[in-house]
């Protein structure tokens, strides 16, 4: 990945980091439910760690503390998701799954000290190992990619007002990266 894509990749991420807060802020969470309070911090997290993931400058958070943090994120929303899989819990299930690609993420393309930043070369033993991780984060970035173009029409209908429109379109541009991400690290 070149310094420029680096650059703007994070720059595109850190700007996602305003309407998690917005929406966070707002406090509007007593009509809409935990369930969102929790997906739109999850969101914040996760756009969080795409910027330490991305930055060609690299996080203060060693990789350690990022595992523990989206297995643990990773475990909550899956959780959830299976609780409450009668009534409609998908954006769990979603959670779950994008915490556990960055874990895939953060522990398969570990630091490196060249201009990728600090996660984004794949590391460990070539052969059957690294095929089977590219057929994994290949599936996995399918799944974002079908994931945006559905929160992209949701968007654009504009359904559920100006929140759930803001929700929408950081989906879009978070599944757009992670797959993005997914798919430099399968080939």
């Amino acid at each position: 990945m070149s310094g420029i894509v680096a650059w703007t990749l994070t720059a595109v991420f850190a700007a996602l980091v305003l309407p998690c807060v917005l929406r966070l802020v707002r406090l509007d969470y007593g009509t809409q439910g935990a369930a969102t309070r929790n997906g739109d911090l999850a969101e914040l997290l996760l756009v969080v760690a795409m910027v330490a993931m991305l930055s060609p400058v690299g996080g203060p958070i060693p990789a350690a503390g990022w595992q523990a943090v989206l297995a643990l994120t990773a475990g909550w929303f899956a959780v959830a998701w299976w609780k409450g899989r009668r009534s409609g819990h998908a954006a769990c299930g979603h959670h779950a799954v994008s915490a556990t690609a960055m874990l895939f993420m953060v522990t398969f393309m570990p630091h490196s000290d060249v201009t990728h930043g600090p996660w984004l070369v794949m590391s460990g033993p070539g052969g059957a190992s690294a095929l089977w991780l590219s057929l994994v984060f290949g599936a996995v970035a399918a799944y974002f990619a079908a994931d945006a173009v559905r929160a992209g029409f949701l968007a654009a209908r504009g359904d559920g007002g100006s929140a759930q429109t803001s929700r929408r379109v950081c989906r879009v541009i978070m599944g757009l990266g992670m797959g993005y991400m997914l798919l430099g690290a399968a080939v």
